[in-house]
């Protein structure tokens, strides 16, 4: 320990010391000491929860060009290289020792490999540039919810970020004390190009150490690969919920509006770009948190917080008619960072804004104009598809007022949304909770898209949306699921969801649909709305649909569009079934009851067919 005292005090200044000091944490010390010898920075600065400290970081991220004002009030921008555009999860990847196998679909490099790679990135990459060490809370502070969490970076942006998005934890820090119970991650943007951009694209390493508790990433800037907190601690979480008994899911936590002034809480699970966020943004309803949330039980409930504060938030086809409340957010004055958007006389417009848009300006491809073409003679849209907002939730007005609350609040339902043409119904009702954990969580599908580096359009397997951040086998981490309902008094009510239904080509519903299907939810769990049984779980009657979208959107439902909707297509339910069990078929320890629940749906299936054909229509259940 005299060494690490020795390191910290010669390579930190008297102020920062002293403010890393006061946290008496050793094996705090002892990273922050090692990162410092490891990288080699010129500075290095301890940003504690003081006002003061949180704007120069803001500064910085200015003063160093890793963002440029806009013409709004608080408002900037970031540009994240034309190649470094989205998580890389070729790349990302689990340290496990010898002997170690989380089975399939996991992607993982021998630990002392992995660990001599990164000593070999990370060596004097941060010379000349400010070492900055953040303190930061998964979760409300002061509650069982609450992780925290000390990430290292040389990237202002990173940490500015991190500003918006999360709960300052650095007086938890002190409450903690001696501690070993907290999350780390070391980043480096790497040596940057004159335009600020991570010049060794190729040397992108995301290294995760489920048993150290610790994230290695480099050579990146995107904060889905840069931002520890998120996505990569969802990893570090789905391991420390497993020991704990408790869920950390993929999901976000929504306050719907009920009859005599009622909210009532969900939670829901979706891939990236398909409806989640705007999911959790329903105009007139309460969002508590749009990515990340953690569950767990309490006097025979489930009870859920946000393990973020702010939104990390896909800016595509947000326009003042569709998206009005975030909209408002993003071109009104207040604390907003864009990423990967145009920006053209400081003005930022991205995909599907409902703007009249400029034919020339600066984005991720650096000067751009109408029809530029990259290297490899594709079109170069005027914003990248996966161009972001990071904005803290507190600015939005429909933020729920116990986004912070220590105990947070009770969950009545789970939402599980996929991205398919033409298997799954808009909206529907497991059987209990098994079956939806099986049939609607555990067999998962969507359409692939621009969130990840993968090819787009292809439909793509992820249980319960978390398939690219499991830390354990699959089977594993379904058992949990299932034994989560154990010893509840009130068990939330699962249902599924998808909005890209299509006949040729055209989608089946509307953009605002959605809010239907999230009220109809409402009612049944109260018991105030009908419902049909089909052979894959319960679906609205007409009548109730009829009503809601009266009153909801103002608008006529025809019989027409019911039926075109709700009509169970059983072939391709069929084929959906085959295809989950054979990859099932591969997974170890995968729960018997999945075997058993989707024959039984099967059965349902095969039956039903017999009776009323390949196409069900719901008026003839």
């Amino acid at each position: 320990m005299k060494h690490v005292l020795n390191v910290l005090k010669s390579s930190i200044d008297g102020v920062n010391f002293t403010k890393l000091m006061a946290l008496g944490n050793e094996k705090l010390h002892r990273f922050v000491a090692n990162a410092i010898t490891t990288c080699r920075p010129r500075s290095v600065f301890i940003c504690t929860d003081a006002p003061e400290d949180i704007k120069y970081i803001r500064q910085l991220a200015l003063d160093q060009g890793e963002e440029i004002p806009l013409a709004i009030e608080g408002h900037t921008v970031h540009f994240d290289g034309y190649l470094d555009q989205a998580r890389d999860k070729e790349h990302t990847r689990y340290l496990l020792p010898e002997g170690k196998d989380l089975g399939v679909n996991i992607n993982a490099i021998d630990k002392e490999s992995g660990e001599e790679e990164s000593r070999m990135l990370f060596n004097g990459i941060m010379k000349d540039k400010v070492m900055i060490v953040r303190f930061l809370s998964l979760g409300p502070t002061n509650s069982d919810f609450s992780i925290s969490c000390c990430q290292i970076t040389d990237s202002a942006y990173v940490a500015h970020s991190e500003s918006l998005l999360y709960r300052p934890g650095y007086e938890q820090f002190k409450n903690i004390g001696s501690s070993k119970e907290f999350f780390r991650i070391l980043h480096s943007a790497g040596e940057l190009d004159d335009h600020n951009i991570s010049k060794n694209i190729d040397k992108r390493r995301v290294y995760i150490d489920l048993e150290e508790e610790l994230v290695y990433s480099v050579n990146t800037q995107y904060a889905g690969n840069t931002v520890g907190l998120k996505k990569l601690s969802l990893r570090l979480a789905i391991r420390k919920a497993a020991r704990e008994a408790w869920l950390a899911e993929h999901m976000f936590i929504l306050g719907v509006k009920g009859p005599h002034q009622r909210v009532t809480y969900l939670t829901g699970a979706y891939p990236s770009m398909c409806g989640k966020t705007s999911t959790a943004m329903l105009p007139g309803e309460y969002i508590l948190g749009d990515d990340l949330a953690y569950l767990r039980k309490r006097a025979g409930k489930v009870y859920g917080a946000n393990a973020e504060s702010g939104i990390f938030g896909i800016v595509q086809d947000i326009s003042e008619k569709d998206d009005p409340v975030i909209y408002k957010a993003l071109t009104t004055p207040r604390e907003v960072i864009f990423s990967n958007v145009l920006v053209s006389d400081g003005v930022p417009y991205w995909l599907g804004d409902g703007r009249d848009t400029p034919k020339r300006g600066i984005n991720h491809s650096g000067e751009w104009f109408e029809g530029k073409r990259d290297a490899k003679g594709n079109i170069i849209p005027l914003a990248h598809k996966n161009a972001r907002y990071t904005i803290s939730q507190m600015e939005l007005e429909n933020c729920d007022t116990n986004i912070d609350n220590p105990d947070g609040v009770p969950i009545s339902g789970i939402i599980y949304g996929g991205r398919d043409s033409d298997i799954s119904v808009p909206c529907e009702e497991a059987f209990d909770w098994n079956h939806g954990v099986i049939t609607k969580g555990a067999s998962l599908e969507s359409e692939t898209t621009a969130a990840t580096l993968d090819r787009e359009g292809v439909l793509s397997f992820n249980p319960m949306s978390n398939l690219d951040f499991l830390s354990m086998p699959i089977g594993t981490y379904i058992k949990m699921h299932l034994d989560f309902a154990k010893y509840l008094d009130m068990i939330p009510v699962i249902f599924a969801v998808n909005y890209f239904q299509r006949e040729k080509g055209v989608y089946l519903t509307g953009m605002h649909d959605k809010h239907v299907w999230v009220k109809w939810m409402e009612l049944r769990i109260h018991g105030e709305a009908d419902a049909l049984t089909t052979p894959t779980g319960l679906i609205p009657v007409y009548e109730d649909l009829r009503r809601l979208f009266k009153e909801v959107l103002k608008k006529d439902y025809t019989r027409d569009s019911y039926v075109r909707q709700f009509s169970c297509r059983v072939t391709e339910n069929l084929a959906k079934i085959d295809r989950i069990v054979s990859i099932y078929n591969k997974v170890a320890e995968t729960p018997p009851l999945l075997f058993e629940l989707l024959d039984e749906q099967k059965q349902r299936l095969l039956k039903a067919r017999e009776k009323y054909g390949d196409r069900i229509s719901p008026f003839d259940y």
